[in-house]
């Protein structure tokens, strides 16, 4: 990680790698405020954007545990506003023509990315977790439900939608007291506050002379402010020991020191392959779960791993997997936008190969 630090890769670093249950290193590296030199440590924050999507994921499987939804559900079952949906057919520049889609859109659609749900138009306001799901389905879908695999972050929202109108709570109240408070993930918020704001690493984009200071490009306003809705597709800051905690428990199998967060079932159906043949993904060899990429052919950046791993990435490069067969955790925190691909980073790369090298039995 030093290297990257050293030729302006990334300002620092904060990485954890576990194995049979026990964190084996813990190391920062680097700086977490360039400015105000800042160095990195082991309980800074990150904005960890899309690895929020697993969460989300499990948040559903726990209703489904509770008998309280099927994933083979259309969507209009719990929101009656995705009833009747249209299917863009053919649009031009000066024409739409729409149909019926061949079935309703289901919750196995939205955690597989295979919906076609569309996004919402820009209101110029901050909308509800509610407000937001109701535009999405107005909109016509853009491809028929389970025809095709694009990466979607309306329809993880749509979901993070349904676990409130099931649960009765709200989407950041449910993670917090199902999720979050039983595995001890105390750094893990959609609004980091007091303390935490001074923990939360600075984000970096490539500028003129060395690393630029961005805001994170993705939320409007201060961090803490709770204007904006708990977003269920990328809204989560968190540290790697949080993270930690989070992806043991799902390769323990759904439990956390005795204590059952979500049942194996359920684990075993968001980290096995539900995509089938279609490409997904943003690496070669990658296929879905329900929530969670995982590894159908370890090749390029998941060559070192084992078939069967699953994960996922963030917007800044933020990475976080589990390789069941190795019984190995990865989580990579850093903080920099327009990586080309920031599944495929050498950053990532670099932390895989070194990990699994230092393996000895």
């Amino acid at each position: 990680m030093q290297k990257f630090v050293d030729d302006g890769t990334i300002s620092g670093a904060v990485t954890l790698v576990a194995r049979h249950g026990q964190v084996a290193a813990l190391d920062a590296v680097g700086q977490a405020d360039v400015t105000d030199r800042k160095a990195m440590k082991p309980d800074t924050m990150f904005w960890i954007a899309s690895m929020t999507k697993p969460i989300t994921a499990t948040a559903i499987m726990m209703l489904r545990d509770e008998g309280k939804l099927s994933v083979d559900d259309p969507v209009e079952k719990n929101l009656p506003e995705f009833k009747n949906q249209w299917l863009v057919e053919n649009k031009s520049k000066d024409s739409l023509a729409l149909k019926r889609p061949a079935r309703p859109v289901t919750l196995k659609d939205l955690l597989t990315h295979t919906s076609g749900v569309a996004d919402a138009p820009i209101t110029g306001r901050d909308l509800s977790l509610g407000e937001l799901v109701l535009l999405y389905s107005q909109q016509p879908l853009k491809s028929e439900p389970g025809g095709k695999w694009e990466y979607n972050n309306s329809a993880i929202n749509t979901l993070g939608r349904v676990v409130e109108v099931v649960s009765g709570e709200t989407f950041e109240g449910f993670l917090q007291k199902r999720i979050f408070k039983p595995l001890g993930m105390k750094d893990t918020t959609f609004y980091p506050s007091g303390g935490q704001l001074k923990r939360v690493a600075k984000s970096y984009e490539p500028g003129t002379n060395g690393l630029k200071e961005i805001s994170i490009g993705f939320i409007k306003g201060p961090l803490d402010s709770r204007a904006r809705p708990a977003f269920p597709s990328g809204g989560l800051f968190s540290t790697a020991s949080d993270m930690f905690r989070f992806y043991q428990m799902v390769l323990n199998g759904g439990t956390w020191e005795s204590k059952r967060i979500v049942s194996r079932e359920s684990v075993e159906m968001m980290t096995k392959t539900q995509t089938g043949e279609l490409k997904t993904g943003f690496t070669e060899g990658m296929s879905f779960g329900l929530g969670w990429a995982v590894v159908r052919e370890p090749k390029g950046i998941t060559s070192m791993l084992s078939k069967g791993t699953y994960g996922h990435g963030g917007a800044y490069g933020t990475q976080g997997w589990v390789d069941p067969e190795k019984q190995m955790i990865f989580v990579l925190m850093i903080q920099r936008a327009k990586l080309q691909n920031a599944d495929a980073s050498a950053v990532r790369q670099a932390l895989q190969e070194a990990a699994v090298a230092a393996i000895a039995d």
